[in-house]
């Protein structure tokens, strides 16, 4: 016999009940980080121009970059890219996908303490009290919340906010997203702990499905650790078709056309690649909505994707175009730090240092023949001294407007530090006035003096005695991360002001003066004069060193070494950065001598101010 079921009635409040229940055990919908932002984002008045929802298709190129980041099957997403493209919004995007979508301990990296703080208080509190749905995540109010400037709590994990230059910040708990921006300007190492992105990536080791994420303009050929990323990666340009082919293409600065003589003047277009069509840049940007990445090795894992200013939806083309004239125009007058600012800022791509090696005949083929032993563009007269066991060698070098420079005169003195008669010859020329083309006689205004080698206190008690007169006691140091000058300490044996020089940036600056082939701010000039001590043996010593990419400790460095390691005699080349050195620190006004000018002004390191006209 068959027993009957009774069915049970459920009221109306329970069944309702139970309905709420199973909505929220419900999983959320699957949700791309671009669409994400696209539903929930809400633009803040104090970090964007416009207020509102967030629209990806006002920047498409972005698009595929966060996709790739919110993609649980990819372990590593590299961003070369120019600034100007919206970089920090894709930052602030996927941290709002990691709050509220895909709650986990995250950490942000900025280069400096100073900047993470400025990152958390302009951008990411406004970005999480004007989003809904961050808002109802994170505590921002109550004082026991645990969040604080640099990290935000919410159910599931926390964001934390880290300068690369700190140690302590990348240390202890598990971190399963790293979000490194600007890597390019992180240290070599945090304190002394060591690279800051091994550090961080060390606290992922917990996680199967950890994230790396790395973001950056690019800055220097060879050291750059956003090309090195990028180099071993999918590397993806991003390209658009042409609006009369339909040919895809990456946006190149080779084919914008502008007229240079005549600019602002016709405006600005882009020439296809491949049918040779100009076409203004409103045509070409429509066609962002349909452009897409390309990928020159697309079976590797690490997502690597570039692109420049060009394709970006906030800049327009005449601004490029008028920085890169004005960049342009000081790189012929000897000044190259504006154009490779444009280059990395506006191409997003390494710049390759000029400079860094140069021709030794052919500066000995420019020497001239000078009117007079000084000539008359020559403002002030500083020279540089290095200290052999045998002999001094020293240069003295005349200085004009822009840092225009003439060599005076290079000269061995020989004899034995430990006697003094070849400190009486270097006082002695030290003393020498020069006169000038137009006859006016200049004394030498400042001296460096090295204090490396065997006779360390002989310099400090030579330098000390001469203070008064400029002569300055320095000691080199190298690293490009030592500054060419630094404030001078008193604490050493003999109590002489002791300047640190930082003689690799010098040997940059000097290389890139010696590049410069038009006479005017920062050329130099040589005499034809072999009496003066110009000879071929000279130039072969001013140019004996090359800049070259070194790997430490698996971080790339510019060193300095001898081209030929046969050929030691670098002396020039010092004496020529201690010159400069000594110019750097008296610091004199160089102004046109037309000009009504002031005797040269020098800060004592107590904070007397000297009014001299020199050693002599």
């Amino acid at each position: 016999m068959t027993k009957k079921r009774k069915t049970v009635e459920v009221a109306p409040e329970v069944k309702e009940l139970f309905a709420r229940v199973l909505l929220k055990l419900k999983p959320p919908p699957k949700l791309t980080v671009s669409e994400w932002a696209d539903k929930y984002r809400r633009m803040s008045p104090e970090a964007s121009a416009g207020t509102g929802r967030w629209h990806t298709d006002n920047a498409p190129y972005q698009r595929a970059v966060m996709d790739a980041i919110g993609d649980p099957h990819i372990r590593m997403v590299v961003v070369k890219t120019s600034s100007q493209i919206g970089k920090t919004e894709i930052i602030l995007n996927t941290l709002g996908y990691a709050i509220d979508y895909t709650p986990a301990p995250t950490l942000v990296m900025q280069p400096t303490v100073e900047m993470g703080q400025t990152f958390s208080k302009d951008r990411l509190a406004p970005m999480i009290r004007d989003t809904p749905e961050l808002r109802k995540k994170v505590d921002a109010k109550s004082r026991f919340s645990g969040n604080t400037i640099m990290q935000k709590a919410f159910p599931g994990g926390h964001v934390t906010i880290v300068g690369a230059n700190s140690p302590a910040g990348l240390a202890s708990r598990p971190i399963k997203f790293v979000l490194a921006d600007e890597v390019d300007r992180y240290p070599a190492s945090a304190g002394t702990e060591g690279d800051p992105l091994t550090l961080a990536r060390t606290r992922q080791t917990t996680y199967w499905d950890k994230k790396t994420v790395l973001v950056s303009t690019p800055t220097i050929k060879g050291t750059s650790r956003i090309e090195k990323a990028w180099l071993e990666s999918t590397m993806e340009e991003w390209t658009v078709p042409c609006p009369e082919c339909g040919e895809y293409q990456p946006l190149v600065w080779a084919n914008v056309v502008f007229d240079r003589e005549n600019w602002p003047h016709g405006g600005v277009q882009y020439r296809c690649e491949y049918c040779g069509c100009i076409a203004g840049e409103y045509r070409w940007k429509a066609q962002g909505r349909k452009g897409k990445y390309v990928a020159l090795h697309p079976e590797r894992e690490v997502r690597g994707f570039h692109l420049n200013v060009l394709a970006s939806s906030f800049c327009a083309w005449s601004g490029i175009v008028t920085e890169f004239l004005s960049a342009k125009e000081a790189l012929d007058h000897g000044n190259p730090e504006l154009m490779k600012a444009w280059v990395n800022t506006k191409l997003g791509e390494t710049w390759e240092e000029r400079g860094e090696s140069a021709d030794d005949m052919a500066l000995y083929s420019r020497r001239e023949m000078y009117p007079a032993t000084v000539p008359a563009g020559v403002l002030v007269l500083t020279c540089g001294i290095d200290v052999q066991d045998d002999r001094f060698e020293l240069e003295l070098v005349g200085w004009g407007v822009g840092k225009e420079s003439w060599g005076i005169r290079y000269q061995k003195i020989y004899g034995d530090p430990l006697k003094p008669q070849i400190w009486e010859d270097l006082d002695k020329f030290l003393q020498t006035r020069w006169r000038r083309e137009d006859g006016v006689v200049l004394n030498i205004l400042a001296a460096a003096m090295d204090t490396g080698g065997h006779h360390t206190d002989a310099v400090y008690r030579f330098c000390l005695e001469r203070w008064q007169r400029h002569l300055y006691a320095i000691k080199g140091r190298g690293g490009v991360e030592t500054v060419f000058v630094s404030k001078p300490s008193t604490g050493n044996r003999v109590g002489v002001p002791l300047y640190t020089i930082g003689v690799d940036n010098g040997k940059t600056m000097v290389y890139q003066r010696l590049n410069v082939q038009t006479p005017g701010p920062n050329y130099c000039h040589f005499p034809l004069d072999e009496a003066a001590g110009y000879d071929e043996t000279y130039f072969k010593g001013l140019t004996a060193e090359k800049q070259v990419v070194r790997w430490k400790k698996g971080r790339p460095t510019t060193a300095w070494e001898l081209k030929d390691p046969n050929y030691h005699r670098n002396e020039p080349l010092d004496c020529r950065d201690y010159a400069l050195a000594a110019l750097e620190i008296a610091n004199p006004v160089l102004e046109d001598p037309d000009a009504e000018t002031e005797m040269p002004v020098v800060q004592h390191p107590a904070g007397r101010r000297i009014v001299s006209g020199g050693i002599g």
